[in-house]
C-alpha cells in the first residue's frame, strides 16, 4: 500500500512538472511570436517592396495583369475601372483598408476563394510597408 502511495506521488509530480514544462513552452512561444510581428508599415520601404514584387503584374495609375493601385484605400473590392475582375472579387462586398488588404495580400485565395491573384507576400513585415505605401499613394 505505502509503494503505491508513493507511486501516485510520483505520477502526480511527474504531472505537475509536464504541465508546468508546456506552460513555460507555450509563454515562450507566444512572447517570441509577438516578437516578431510586424511593425508599423514605412511607405519609403513599401515603395521599394511594390517596385520589386508588384510592378511586374501592377501599376499604381494604368491597369495590367492587376488592376491600377492608385485609391485602393476605401475602393469597393472588385471594381477599378476598366478592368476585368474575377467573379469572385466582384461579389466581395468590402471596401479596401489595412486589415482586408494584409489578409489578401498574404493569401488572396485563401481570403477570397475564386479570386485570380496568384501571388502571395509572406512576410508581414513586407506587408506592412506595402500597405503603408499604398495608403500614403491613396492620399489616406
Amino acid at each position: 500500500m505505502q509503494q503505491q502511495v508513493e507511486m501516485a506521488l510520483i505520477d502526480n509530480r511527474i504531472l505537475r512538472m509536464a504541465a508546468l514544462g508546456t506552460a513555460a513552452f507555450v509563454l515562450t512561444t507566444v512572447a517570441a511570436g509577438a516578437q516578431t510581428a510586424a511593425k508599423p508599415g514605412d511607405a519609403a520601404r513599401g515603395a521599394q517592396v511594390y517596385q520589386t514584387n508588384c510592378t511586374g503584374c501592377h501599376a499604381l495609375d494604368a491597369n495590367s495583369v492587376g488592376p491600377a493601385h492608385r485609391g485602393v484605400f476605401g475602393r469597393k473590392a472588385g471594381s477599378a475601372p476598366g478592368f476585368d475582375y474575377s467573379p469572385a472579387l466582384k461579389k466581395a462586398g468590402f471596401a479596401w483598408d489595412a486589415a482586408k488588404l494584409d489578409k489578401w495580400l498574404a493569401n488572396p485565395q485563401g481570403f477570397v476563394p475564386g479570386a485570380k491573384m496568384p501571388f502571395r507576400l509572406i512576410n508581414a513585415q513586407q506587408r506592412a510597408d506595402v500597405i503603408a505605401y499604398l495608403r500614403k499613394e491613396s492620399g489616406k
